[in-house]
């Protein structure tokens, strides 16, 4: 048998380009019952359409000017199974995905980022120094060395750069001084997942940002915890029609002030009169987000953390006590974020995105299937319809 390729399908197909196309652009716009009474093929094979056309259509030099990134999770099925998303903070799209969380997905970003690097063998361990022979030797100046320019910008002030000089006879360049990795200024994550290990190896220049907004996430869900310690100690003690009425105030707490109805904030004024834990919570809850108000300076939410960290330690609230060791415990992350002005907010916005996807077209048996489709909604990638492209 003789197979010959031909330019109006891709290869392993069994449709047309046309309407692999068409396809492909109906399931990244509409649900799955649409997208298959439409077309008229069942779901697997617009999963694998979804794939092909993505793979065609992906830029591949698009990690080639990475320079500030930030990395996340979405959940994409039931079971704790998930999708890794690295996002290009300057292009506000989604640049690689892969499925799992936690370090191994980062290490696998890295792999795929330097594939020369990764390939390296790890270096032999060195023995132990002998400081007493070392300290006998005379110490050698260190050679003069020339400054190379990086980063995005083509030219660095006098003194600044990575230090370079010829290479000798016969030597080769290390890969990881060119390597893309080394070209990153900053990646933005959360406080979970294992992301900042990974960037520590790979990427040690880069600066570790934690978003703001995951610091007051967590603050909330401190405060949650207090909240329904609370309503456990109500229903033990025999107060269950206020336990039930407590409940169902929980909104007056966990919402933003602003977003109060007017009963929910006749309640919290209640909650608050009337003291205890639960009130104290809340106004820790408010501490925190209180530093992230738009328009302070860097000192001044580095001294705003230091008074919340002391406050935090001696609360005597166990889910806030654990609050503020993780604060303290990732301090130059947070402040790096309100130094440089970055957030995962547009991250945050492709990952609701990307679950909006994801529920929609529920039924995805494969996350290369759904990775594909991210690519093609929130990726560098643009689709177009067969008549668009015959008048392009």
């Amino acid at each position: 048998m003789h197979v010959e390729g031909v330019p109006f399908a891709r290869d392993g197909a069994q449709f047309t380009r046309d309407f692999e196309n068409l396809a492909a652009w109906l399931a990244s716009k509409t649900d799955k019952t649409a997208t298959c009474r439409l077309v008229r093929i069942d779901w697997r094979t617009i999963g694998r359409i979804i794939e092909r056309v993505a793979g065609e259509l992906i830029d591949s030099d698009r990690l080639g000017d990475l320079f500030e990134i930030s990395v996340d999770e979405v959940a994409w099925r039931k079971g704790h199974r998930y999708l890794t998303l690295i996002a290009d903070h300057l292009r506000g799209c989604v640049v690689w995905g892969c499925e799992g969380k936690g370090r191994a997905a980062a290490d696998e970003f890295f792999a795929e980022l330097d594939p020369e690097v990764a390939a390296l063998p790890s270096p032999p361990p060195q023995p132990p120094d002998n400081r007493s022979a070392h300290a006998k030797q005379p110490r050698q100046a260190p050679e003069p060395a020339i400054m190379v320019p990086f980063g995005p910008c083509p030219t660095v002030p006098a003194g600044e750069g990575i230090p370079g000089a010829w290479l000798a006879p016969g030597s080769e360049l290390d890969p990881a001084l060119v390597a893309r990795a080394s070209r990153l200024i900053a990646v933005s994550m959360d406080m979970t997942g294992g992301y900042a290990a990974s960037v520590r190896e790979h990427a040690p220049q880069a600066t570790i940002v934690i978003d703001n907004y995951h610091v007051v996430q967590l603050a909330t869900k401190a405060l949650d915890e207090v909240r329904r310690e609370h309503w456990n100690e109500l229903r033990r003690t025999g107060e269950t029609a206020t336990a039930k009425q407590f409940k169902a105030d929980r909104w007056a707490l966990l919402k933003n002030p602003d977003d109060l109805t007017d009963s929910q904030t006749d309640t919290l004024a209640a909650i608050r009169s009337g003291g205890g834990k639960v009130a104290r919570a809340w106004a820790m809850k408010e501490m925190v987000r209180a530093i992230f108000a738009p328009g302070l300076t860097v000192e001044a939410v580095s001294e705003l953390l230091d008074r919340l960290l002391a406050r935090l330690s001696r609360c005597r609230l166990a889910p806030f006590i654990r609050l503020g060791r993780t604060i303290r415990k990732h301090r130059d992350g947070i402040l790096a974020a309100r130094r440089l002005k970055l957030s995962n907010a547009r991250a945050e916005a492709l990952n609701n995105k990307v679950k909006l996807i994801v529920r929609r077209a529920y039924g995805f048996h494969s996350a290369d299937a759904a990775l594909a489709l991210v690519h093609l909604t929130c990726g560098p990638v643009t689709l177009t319809l067969p008549h668009e492209h015959a008048f392009a």
